[in-house]
């Protein structure tokens, strides 16, 4: 074999696989996301402010459309650290929505 014959069967065996891990990569995003639990999605993002019981920071007596903004777009309090923008990280409306919702039904311990 000449040395051109076995670049070239080096570039074809990385390039291809290459080429189908970016085809392939949308799809397993939205695999992940739509195997993603609300639970699950408020212990990992939201329970190390909100609390376990979403007894801190959070008004259950505000408006979905209001709760939805607040976790797509965030939102600055009077110090620091501020509840973070989810939208930028990949959250959709719909999510928004089962969170804000999930986070309701969370009720504090007495």
């Amino acid at each position: 074999m000449t040395i051109h014959k076995v670049k070239l069967i080096a570039i074809v065996l990385f390039a291809v696989p290459m080429i189908m891990l970016v085809a392939y990569r949308p799809q397993m995003i939205g695999a992940v996301a739509a195997a993603g639990d609300t639970a699950d999605d408020f212990k990992a993002k939201c329970a190390a402010c909100h609390t376990p019981t979403a007894s801190k920071f959070f008004d259950p007596s505000k408006p979905e459309d209001e709760h939805v903004q607040i976790i797509l777009k965030g939102k600055k309090g009077e110090k620091p650290p501020y509840m973070p923008g989810f939208e930028a990280k990949g959250m959709t409306v719909d999510q928004a929505k089962a969170l804000a919702a999930y986070m309701k039904t969370l009720k504090p311990a007495n």
